[in-house]
């Protein structure tokens, strides 16, 4: 996504136009890198989100409120104390960078007007909310960084703040085309990277852009371009440093079959098969992206979800099927156990006891059968032993024959199921608790009628 210092221009541009000289009306931290301030400005009233969340840093205007804690944390009670209706002197940005600085006037415990600072730098994991005082001085940070998580800058109470090491970029507010020329196209590297690794504030997607309106091959290295063509590249971020410079800003979100792809505060070309939504506000642009990528990523995620139960329920009832198919061969030995049971009954009264096997001729088929015995019992005993094993399997066998049924009934749903991109917390629970309903059903049927052979 492309929250660069274009994108943070268009928002100090929206403040600065909506709270100029207003006062901070509220403060909370909603949660522990993220606070809710309340600003009051031409009679009206404002509601800003500022978080420092290492993977989603944003500040934007919203209508939204979220709970504050009981307690205040330390950091919210210091923004109490001293900017506590303090007023809106400035707002600004250095260069282009991902860094918005409200300069406050208010007045301290003595009637006097002291100037202090709120940062927010949005910079992914080093993001960070900083409280100043008039000479640079960090009074505190909703972030501590000791020396020990940095070596190069230390955020605390009372160590000077300064902006982060941009790694050699470039102001691009101030380029000019010498510099530009210079700086760019003597690299080697791909046109858009030697771009954007140039300029602060400027994303791979815009530099992109640049390249793509002038049909050109992005990544060709930037040092063997024609002269001609680094012109056109000139020329495009010229007008662009422009634009930004005069505060003309189109806030768009692109989306691709539903799903939301990237938003710019200035067109981008490279998004050209995607459909463009216009907003008015820079802010309410943020809040619809962000709430939409919030809901397809939990769409996703609920899919994942789901694929995931779906496979182990699968995965289960394989296992169960070879199983039960066993269990089902066994249960074909039943017969024999019935016409063992049959001929002891009937010629039991000829087998002397103690015997350990009985030959004799199988009345239904004609040939000879030799029938074990158990020595220790009766032959009727025998035949009553016999008669159990038969009984035993042929209900296993019913049971079996159900939920075999049952299952390849199921199956063709369950891998059809797997292929599912998205489906709503409604269907995901409904699906889970019929998957396992089902599961304790089948489990109720195997203890209810075969016991010996319940397996999971």
């Amino acid at each position: 996504m492309a929250f660069d210092g274009v994108t943070v221009a268009a928002l100090v541009k929206e403040f600065n136009t909506t709270l100029k000289d207003g006062r901070i009306y509220k403060i909370a931290q909603t949660e522990s890198d993220e606070l809710m301030l309340t600003f009051k400005a031409d009679k009206s009233q404002y509601r800003m989100l500022l978080s420092a969340n290492a993977s989603l840093p944003l500040i934007y205007f919203t209508n939204n409120n979220k709970p504050s804690p009981m307690t205040a944390p330390n950091f919210c009670m210091l923004l109490r104390k001293h900017i506590n209706n303090g007023r809106i002197v400035s707002i600004t940005q250095p260069g282009l960078e991902r860094i918005v600085d409200f300069e406050i006037q208010h007045l301290d415990e003595l009637g006097d007007i002291k100037i202090k600072h709120l940062i927010i730098e949005l910079m992914g994991k080093h993001s960070n909310i900083i409280f100043t005082d008039d000479n640079n001085m960090i009074i505190d940070s909703i972030k501590h960084i000791t020396s020990v998580m940095s070596s190069v800058r230390q955020v605390l109470p009372c160590k000077p703040y300064f902006i982060p090491d941009t790694m050699d970029k470039h102001n691009p507010m101030e380029a000019t085309r010498e510099s530009f020329m210079e700086t760019v196209f003597s690299n080697a590297m791909p046109v858009s990277k030697a771009i954007f690794t140039s300029y602060t504030g400027i994303s791979p997607a815009i530099a992109e852009s640049l390249c793509f309106e002038n049909k050109l091959d992005s990544s060709m290295p930037a040092n063997v371009l024609a002269h001609g063509d680094q012109n056109l590249i000139w020329m495009s971020f010229y007008q662009l440093i422009n634009r930004i410079k005069d505060g003309n800003f189109t806030p768009l979100i692109y989306e691709k079959n539903g799903k939301p792809e990237d938003f710019g505060a200035v067109p981008l070309s490279i998004y050209g098969d995607c459909t463009a939504t216009n907003y008015e506000s820079i802010s309410l642009l943020l809040e619809d992206f962000y709430s939409k990528k919030h809901l397809y990523t939990r769409m996703r995620q609920k899919s994942s979800d789901l694929r995931r139960i779906v496979s182990t329920a699968l995965e289960r009832d394989r296992k169960k099927y070879n199983i039960q198919l066993k269990q089902m061969k066994d249960t074909e030995k039943k017969d024999k156990y019935k016409v063992y049971g049959e001929i002891l009954t009937a010629y039991g009264y000829s087998i002397e006891p103690g015997t350990k096997k009985f030959e004799t001729e199988n009345f239904y088929t004609g040939e000879p059968i030799t029938i074990p015995l158990d020595e220790t019992l009766s032959p009727i005993d025998n035949a009553k032993k016999f008669y159990d094993k038969y009984a035993k399997l042929k209900r296993t066998g019913d049971a079996l024959i159900d939920i075999i049924k049952t299952w390849t009934k199921n199956i063709p749903i369950l891998i059809l199921l797997i292929y599912v991109n998205t489906l709503d917390s409604f269907t995901h629970i409904r699906l889970s608790s019929i998957l396992q309903n089902n599961a304790n059903m089948q489990d109720e049927h195997i203890n209810k009628n075969g016991k010996s052979y319940h397996t999971l």
